[in-house]
């Protein structure tokens, strides 16, 4: 039987669900407990989902999620668990949160800020606009914070969202939870002991992607710009590519030592060496794609070619196994 034919005739949707698009949801060992990374859950729509349940399972999902703790400095945080991860800046004129978790685990990451201080939370930055890095943008509003984003953050959110591979449906987001402050390139200010520079990377993951780089701790939070060790996700319907990807990691790399700390969207905490492996296998991975496609293979065959078989063990154990990655990649070429 000719698996390549049968493919070719499947639909988009067939396509997706038979390659296990999003295998593991998120599922890595070392960002979620193994309750879950066992149960593998898929973020993509399962045949008729409406996409709003689809979202609700998806947060119910991250809701459960563990927040664990790592101090990078004296006064910085790394929160990693129920959605993109955080860091806390904490200091004598408040707190700064980059990113703020997802909606239902917000009880249990206003109590893990309490324990690190009593001091308020004054300002929050979004590093790009995903539901899984802005979900509890109303409630650090509420709390007293001023957001701070990219002006294409503030454009997305208020706009509605079908994510492709994903599968996931986003309403515009109401205006509580919109940022209050934004900039076009870069932005900096001295805040709690720290001098920290936002600045804007061209069209990567996202158009909205800033990376956040504290000076004196010596610390850059990549978004999702970087994944630590695992296939990355690409939104393509906010601009995102494949090039892009790579010019962004590219550009890190040019500012970055080897001491420096390097916080991933999605990931373990990382080195410049851990950045370097990343862009490389972005590298690889365009251009055997990139030579699939410019033959004429369509996405359905460069899928069945399993061009990415000999990555797969080492990068395909989180967000995107290799058939997921490859339409990614595919379509942001």
């Amino acid at each position: 039987m000719d698996s390549g034919n049968i493919i070719k005739r499947a639909t988009r949707r067939e396509i997706l669900q038979a390659t296990g698009v999003v295998a593991g949801g998120w599922a890595l060992s070392h960002i979620f407990p193994k309750e879950i990374a066992g149960a593998t859950p898929r973020f993509a729509q399962q045949g008729g989902t409406p996409p709003g349940d689809a979202l609700a399972a998806a947060r119910a999902r991250f809701g459960k999620v563990p927040i664990s703790s790592t101090k990078l400095s004296d006064n910085l945080t790394l929160l990693m668990g129920p959605g993109g991860n955080v860091v806390v800046l904490n200091g004598k004129d408040g707190k700064l949160l980059v990113d703020t978790f997802t909606q239902l685990a917000w009880d249990r990451f206003k109590k893990t800020l309490d324990e690190i201080s009593n001091a308020p939370v004054k300002l929050a930055i979004d590093s790009h606009w995903h539901w899984d890095h802005t979900d509890n943008n109303a409630n650090v509003r509420s709390a007293g914070a001023t957001l701070i984003a990219h002006e294409n953050t503030l454009k997305r959110l208020k706009e509605t969202h079908d994510l492709d591979v994903i599968g996931l449906h986003f309403d515009p987001s109401p205006e509580n939870a919109l940022p209050q402050r934004t900039f076009k390139e870069s932005y900096q200010m001295n805040f709690s002991g720290e001098h920290v520079a936002l600045g804007h990377l061209a069209p990567a993951h996202t158009d909205s992607d800033i990376y956040i780089h504290f000076q004196k701790a010596n610390v850059l939070h990549m978004g999702d710009v970087f994944f630590n060790g695992i296939y990355s996700y690409i939104d393509k319907e906010t601009n995102g590519s494949i090039g892009g990807m790579i010019a962004g990691t590219t550009k890190m790399l040019a500012m970055v030592d080897n001491e420096t700390k390097i916080v991933p969207g999605h990931g373990p905490l990382g080195n410049k060496t851990d950045l370097r492996m990343f862009r490389d296998m972005l590298v690889t991975v365009r251009g055997r794609i990139r030579k699939l496609k410019s033959s004429g293979k369509s996405l359905e065959e460069a899928v069945a070619a399993k061009p990415l078989s000999d990555l797969d063990p080492v990068w395909g154990k989180g967000v995107l196994n290799g058939d997921a990655f490859v339409h990614v990649v595919y379509t942001t070429l």
